[in-house]
């Protein structure tokens, strides 16, 4: 009895230390995970190989980015004309001719010939101009113009096959849709950012004559500028320009041209080497209730808003064309102005000695006027 008890308990001593070794070292053949191995909730396959999940920008920044740039300017550098005299020299020692300066920024590819939108501020001055496609090519840049009082320029590239971005409808556009910022901040390479519209219209920010911005929240950093501001199809809707910032880096503010100006600066300097605006000869100012007061206007004019003419430019377009001070200006062309800047854009958008029609509030009610604009001067630079 003794032996067969010793014979058992050796038997199960043996059992058990060979289910510890197997259950350590091959736990699979137990059909049984270690103690500490937990359940894992594995995704399904739901999104093919190479699709984007929903809600995604993959497919709207691969399409735009392909026609976004980086643009490289060097400006030589501005040498003392006094640095060969040797009195300079004795003093001042030689000062050698300095090292050239460079900057950067970013372009939308719009034409298939090598058509590039940027900002005029990102070229403005450089001696030599290069252009880094997203597909790592480089070319050299010539200027084919330039438009100060919106900072746009038109650049254009000799390559082939290049990818050309699709121009958008910014009438569609409203406060709240998603978009994405692309372009090259600090020159560390081609970044997407996204956003939304937070406002339309902005204007009176100083920046440019013609301001009809779009604000977004989507990061947009020096470099930035000149680069693309596209919807979640893709579609230009405008040029990345200026941003309001403390720090010199994104807050949050950024402010792009819209792509209908964009359009009508690419066209007038491509077609005819320079924008052409029109121009009415009138002194306009915000209608308020001192100046209805001051003219006289009856209190639903006031409150129907537009623009009040404080001055009109003697044997000027308007005034040949019967405006005179007091009359408030509510629609150009069948497009409705309720602000001095809106007016002034409505204005420059109308084509030289064609006429137009003026809807203007005096006495009683509202009248229609035809106006036939002259050409806008470009302001004379002070130098």
């Amino acid at each position: 009895m003794k032996r067969t008890w010793l014979l058992f308990s050796q038997t199960v001593t043996i059992l058990v230390a060979a289910y510890f070794v197997v259950a350590t070292l091959k736990p699979q053949w137990l059909n049984k995970g270690p103690a500490w191995d937990l359940p894992v909730i594995q995704a399904p396959a739901s999104v093919p190989r190479g699709a984007s999940p929903v809600g995604s920008f993959a497919s709207a920044a691969k399409l735009a980015s392909a026609a976004v740039v980086s643009i490289n300017t060097s400006k030589a550098a501005i040498r003392n004309p006094q640095a060969d005299d040797p009195w300079f020299k004795f003093f001042f020692g030689d000062q050698g001719s300095g090292e050239p300066q460079g900057g950067l920024g970013s372009g939308v590819i719009v034409s298939a010939s090598g058509y590039i939108l940027t900002n005029n501020h990102v070229v403005e001055g450089a001696d030599d101009i290069e252009v880094v496609l997203n597909d790592t090519r480089k070319a050299k840049a010539k200027v084919i113009g330039t438009d100060p009082d919106t900072d746009l320029a038109i650049l254009k590239i000799e390559l082939d096959k290049l990818p050309v971005i699709v121009l958008g409808n910014t009438e569609a556009l409203q406060v709240g849709d998603p978009v994405l910022a692309i372009g090259n901040p600090f020159g560390v390479g081609q970044t997407v950012t996204a956003g939304i519209v937070s406002a339309l219209g902005r204007n009176q920010l100083g920046i440019n004559t013609f301001e009809n911005f779009i604000q977004t929240d989507a990061a947009i950093n020096p470099g930035n500028s000149g680069g693309a501001l596209v919807d979640v199809n893709g579609h230009l809707m405008g040029i990345n320009t200026a941003i309001y910032s403390r720090s010199g880096g994104s807050m949050g503010i950024g402010f792009a041209i819209p792509v209908s100006t964009a359009r009508q600066v690419l066209e007038g300097i491509v077609k005819d080497g320079q924008v052409t605006r029109g121009w009415i000869g009138v002194e306009p100012q915000e209608l308020n209730a001192e100046l209805a007061e001051a003219f006289k206007l009856k209190p639903e004019a006031a409150k129907a808003g537009g623009v009040i003419i404080t001055g009109v430019l003697q044997n000027g377009p308007a005034a040949e064309a019967g405006i005179r001070p007091g009359d408030v200006i509510t629609a150009v062309d069948s497009k409705p102005v309720s602000s001095v800047s809106q007016l002034l854009i409505a204005v420059a958008a109308l084509k030289p000695g064609t006429p137009a029609p003026l809807t203007v509030l005096r006495g009683d009610g509202a009248v229609q006027v035809a106006v036939t604009p002259g050409k806008r001067q470009r302001p004379r630079v002070q130098r």
